[in-house]
């Protein structure tokens, strides 16, 4: 799977500062100026269209859940190449967590659902 991201837009707000100064010499030393300007803009951004943004989270969970599920299909393909090849995480070890529900079907009990139906009651 490639790289993909989503990004939804949501509404923002920013403030931006600002600071100007200004220095005025001229040639005569009487006439200095200097002039210092500051302020500060805000805006708000809000989406008109509600419904691209309910789709755009719709698709990012969607995203979640899709990476979620191929790092869990690796992790357990991983582990389950370690047991093939006789190995485990040693116990208490940092990564001994990603592997311990990684059990091989030949040590899971085996259930057998058994059929009581008695067939001579039936008529056929």
């Amino acid at each position: 799977m490639g790289k993909l991201s989503v990004s939804c837009n949501g509404p923002t707000m920013t403030f931006s500062p600002f600071w100007l100064a200004s220095e005025n010499k001229p040639y005569d030393p009487e006439s200095y100026a200097r002039g210092w300007n500051y302020g500060a803009q805000l805006n708000f951004m809000v989406p008109l269209n509600g419904s691209l943004t309910e789709q755009c989270k719709s698709m990012a969970i969607r995203l979640e859940e899709t990476l979620r599920l191929e790092y869990e299909l690796t992790r357990v393909s991983r582990c389950a190449e370690l047991l093939k090849k006789g190995f485990t995480l040693r116990e208490g070890s940092s990564f001994e967590h990603l592997c311990h529900d990684v059990v091989p079907i030949v040590l899971q009990p085996i259930k057998v659902k058994v059929n009581t139906t008695n067939y001579d009651d039936h008529p056929n």
